[in-house]
């Protein structure tokens, strides 16, 4: 797991553990607190290995290949 992601898992687990022992008005607000706090992360993380992603294809060449006829000769299936 990335980082920060780690750390917003364990925030929103601490979140949800500390309403569930305080009982009340406190699972109202942790639950979706720890919804939004992961769907932030998540966010996050996607949008990183999109750029990541999108990185590694602009390093890719796009030479032209040049065979030679012997080459052409080899590839050919007779």
């Amino acid at each position: 797991m990335w980082g920060l992601t780690t750390v917003v898992a364990a925030f929103a687990l601490a979140l949800i553990v500390m309403s569930f022992t305080f009982m009340g008005g406190a699972v109202v607000v942790a639950v979706p607190l720890a919804l939004i706090a992961i769907g932030i992360a998540a966010f996050v993380d996607f949008n990183r290995r999109r750029k990541t992603a999108q990185s590694i294809h602009t390093h890719q060449h796009d030479d032209d290949v040049e065979f030679t006829d012997r080459d052409r000769r080899t590839l050919v299936s007779e």
